[in-house]
């Protein structure tokens, strides 16, 4: 946690807020995260403006363009466009203000937006703040120069797998990638190697649509059953996407709002109560180190 789907919903709630304003100041309180945050920080993004958010796996790259004409950019490579890379690790949130509480102890970023086209950066009431929040300093505040087409080969980025919203996803690409491995599918689609972003809620959930047993070797499992497979993957995201992820602890929106899906689950949390499909008792197994739910009935 997040998964895909809570930074998906992130990155939405985020759009409207963020893009097109111009960066005025940040305050790093905390360099102390996954990576310690670069001491220059700062002076790299100061005057910049904000142009995408974009989402590869479970990472959010927020689009720095260079100053305006007029605008301040103290930082090196000021005239290149460049990329901020934010991940949530665990208990990470991105949530953006109109107007700011004063910073808790888990607060470890602030970066003040303006409009690009405010006088001097900042007008009465027009200051947004993006605040990035993150107890157990698992998440990652990382600025790369990479231009767009490079930005597939950042270290943190290349080895990820497809998206699940690629037209190229289907029940052939898990087929092909698992010919031959005895690793169980439920480990497989956790990796992150096959296709990004189906975290372990997720992972049970869409074995149970696609009426596969988690246990079952990834190499074992026919083409047809892959075809339900991506489907129930797609299915079960959108889903969550919808419900605004799942909040279990401490995931909120950038609204300060919380997700629902977890509500929603049929097999995920349910240990020991009827399937919703059958009556059997949903079990409970660890993989991993990581609990898997599912119906033995429902899932062979």
């Amino acid at each position: 946690m997040p998964e895909l789907p809570e930074v998906e919903v992130t990155r939405r709630g985020l759009l409207p807020h963020v893009v097109g304003r111009r960066i005025v100041q940040v305050t790093v309180r905390h360099r102390g995260l996954r990576w310690p945050v670069e001491p220059e920080l700062e002076a790299r993004l100061t005057g910049r403006v904000i142009g995408r958010i974009e989402r590869r796996g479970k990472y959010l790259l927020l689009e720095c363009l260079p100053a305006p004409a007029g605008g301040r950019s103290p930082g090196p490579e000021n005239d290149s466009p460049g990329w901020l890379l934010v991940h949530l690790g665990m208990t990470g949130t991105l949530r953006v203000y109109p107007d700011a509480p004063p910073a808790g102890p888990h607060d470890h970023l602030d970066i003040a937006l303006a409009p690009a086209s405010a006088p001097g950066g900042v007008q009465d009431g027009s200051l947004m703040v993006l605040r990035f929040r993150d107890p157990r300093r698992f998440g990652a505040i990382i600025w790369t120069p990479l231009a767009e087409a490079a930005l597939s080969e950042h270290p943190l980025l290349r080895r990820l797998g497809i998206e699940p919203f690629d037209p190229r996803f289907d029940g052939g690409w898990f087929h092909r990638l698992t010919r031959g491995r005895s690793v169980a599918i439920k480990q497989a689609l956790l990796a992150g190697e096959i296709v990004v972003g189906v975290g372990n809620i997720y992972c049970s959930e869409s074995l149970f649509r696609a009426g596969i047993r988690p246990t079952t070797p990834a190499g074992k499992i026919s083409l047809a059953r892959y075809d339900k497979l991506a489907a129930a993957v797609r299915e079960t995201l959108t889903e969550a996407i919808a419900r605004g992820g799942s909040t279990l602890r401490d995931f909120v929106g950038s609204d300060g709002s919380s997700g629902y899906f977890q509500l929603d689950c049929l097999v995920y949390d349910r240990a020991g109560e009827p399937c919703r499909v059958c009556g059997t008792p949903i079990r409970q197994i660890v993989q991993g180190q990581r609990s898997t739910f599912y119906c033995p009935h429902c899932q062979h």
